[in-house]
């Protein structure tokens, strides 16, 4: 009786010693799931720290990718990204495109909500999660995990999770490249309005215009247009980059000018194709900004790039900042040399005024080596004036000052001297070549002319090895021209011939 209740004993023993052995592994198991649980959420905890730590879009992108592979390491891990991305170091991301065929990616990226795609023929599953921010989604986390056909729950909260950190990480990495941009637009704008009221010349103003927008916006080209004869026609100002000072400009200019005038606002072209001369240099990027003052058109600027899609949509409203806020100093420099012009200019004649021709020769004998004047007087002028009346007399210097203008340089110097007599200092030239220019003009005065005159050309001349002064190489001139009227007119005397005749 003993044996058996004792057996008994063992026997029930050795039952609740197995119920409680299960019952202590399934604590012990519960407390190691809870365990690995939080070792998992302090990491994804640290994976966020580190995310929010980089405000660099490719070291945050590379970061994502690393700690995917590290957490997931027997899966295939991509990043379908929503905006334009340049992979230079062949990291796993893909352009998530609205026509793409992936519908699934697209219904996470627009419903912000987790998918899966599970498969059972080829045995995988994939999740994809959307890189959610506060203010926006900017992709979606595509993870494939092969032989796997169902991920498990806990595991999709977790990837989810994780996917939000990254996305807020973007996020936060965007709002600070926009801010610093921001930043950077303001200086722009700031030192290039501080420079232009510095009160530089049109050319120096422009080609400071046209370095900072090269350098800013990566351009190659960039061109600065004045509209003149009631904005028909345009004047290309100095300072614009040389590709618009070619036949291959002249189609863009046409086009840009025509359509600017038509739409009146600025223009954005990702894409443009204008036929080109020859088929040299095509620019598919075109910005072009008009310039207003006043609420009246005065001109407008290009700036382009051969590659399509070069500028963004932010550097063409930075481009208008600029133009809009360089307008009025451009006007003001325009507006001060003209009266600069208005100055050193004689109104009949539009040639130089006499003091301007003064300060250039007395500039140019203190610099150069050598220079040339000669001084012309219309032959019988009193008698045109008797003759035809003052109206006429007056075409008669016009006619002159432009035949003058037609046989010089453009940094020789044209004047009107006093009367109907007029002169040209001809710097860097030497005696020969200054009467070879005079002959020619007493030529085309005598074979140009309505009604027909004739002028007489007396000619000096300095070299920096003689001692010369400003006023005596003028008497020398003076007294040849003297000469040259008193031995027949329509004629050139030099001081050398001056001097033999003597």
């Amino acid at each position: 009786m003993d044996f058996h209740y004792n057996k008994v004993r063992v026997y029930i023993f050795g039952i609740r010693s197995r119920k409680l052995g299960e019952l202590i592994m399934d604590v012990f198991g519960d407390h190691v799931t809870i365990q690995n649980d939080e070792n998992r959420y302090k990491r994804l905890f640290h994976i966020t720290e580190k995310f929010h730590s980089l405000m660099d879009k490719e070291s945050l992108l590379r970061e994502i990718i690393v700690s995917l592979e590290q957490l997931y390491p027997s899966f295939s891990c991509y990043l379908l990204l929503s905006q334009d991305y340049h992979n230079q170091n062949e990291l796993p991301i893909i352009d998530l495109e609205y026509d793409s065929e992936n519908i699934i990616a697209m219904e996470a990226y627009v419903s912000g909500n987790t998918k899966m795609e599970n498969s059972l023929e080829e045995r995988r599953s994939i999740l994809y999660a959307p890189l959610k921010g506060k203010q926006g989604v900017y992709g979606v986390l595509q993870i494939i995990a092969p032989n796997i056909l169902v991920f498990p729950k806990d595991e999709i909260e977790f990837i989810t999770l994780l996917a939000n950190a990254a996305g807020g990480a973007l996020e936060n990495t965007k709002l600070y490249q926009q801010s610093r941009q921001v930043i950077s637009d303001l200086q722009l704008i700031n030192e290039t309005t501080h420079r232009l009221n510095s009160k530089l010349r049109l050319k120096d103003m422009i080609s400071y215009m046209t370095n900072q927008i090269k350098h800013s916006f990566q351009a190659e080209e960039a061109g600065y247009f004045l509209l003149t004869d009631n904005l028909i026609n345009s004047k290309l100002l100095p300072g614009s980059t040389p590709f618009f000072y070619t036949k291959q400009a002249y189609p863009y200019i046409e086009y840009i000018k025509n359509k600017i005038l038509l739409e009146k606002e600025a223009l954005f072209f990702g894409d443009i194709n204008i036929p080109s001369i020859n088929g040299i240099k095509c620019f598919r990027s075109i910005m072009a900004v008009p310039m207003v003052q006043r609420g009246k058109f005065k001109g407008f600027s290009i700036v382009m790039n051969q590659e399509p899609y070069f500028f963004s949509f932010e550097a063409f409203k930075l481009l208008q900042s600029l133009i809009h806020h360089s307008a009025l100093a451009l006007s003001n420099s325009m507006l001060r040399e003209e009266l600069e012009r208005m100055i050193i200019t004689d109104h009949l004649t539009k040639l130089h005024s006499r003091n301007y021709l003064d300060e250039k020769i007395q500039l140019s004998m203190k610099e150069d080596e050598q220079g040339t004047f000669i001084l012309i007087d219309i032959d019988n002028f009193k008698n045109i004036n008797d003759t035809y009346g003052h109206q006429v007399g007056d075409e008669v210097l016009v006619q002159v000052a432009n035949i003058i203008r037609g046989n010089i340089r453009d940094h020789d110097v044209g004047a009107r001297w006093g009367g109907e007599e007029m002169a040209i200092y001809l710097p860097k030239v030497s005696l020969e070549t200054g009467v070879a220019i005079a002959e020619r003009l007493v030529k085309a005065v005598a074979e140009c002319s309505v009604p027909s005159i004739t002028v007489s050309c007396g000619v000096s001349y300095w070299h920096m090895d003689m001692l010369d002064s400003y006023n005596y190489l003028f008497k020398r001139a003076d007294e040849s021209l003297y000469t040259a009227k008193g031995t027949g007119k329509n004629k050139v005397i030099n001081q050398n011939d001056r001097i033999k005749a003597s």
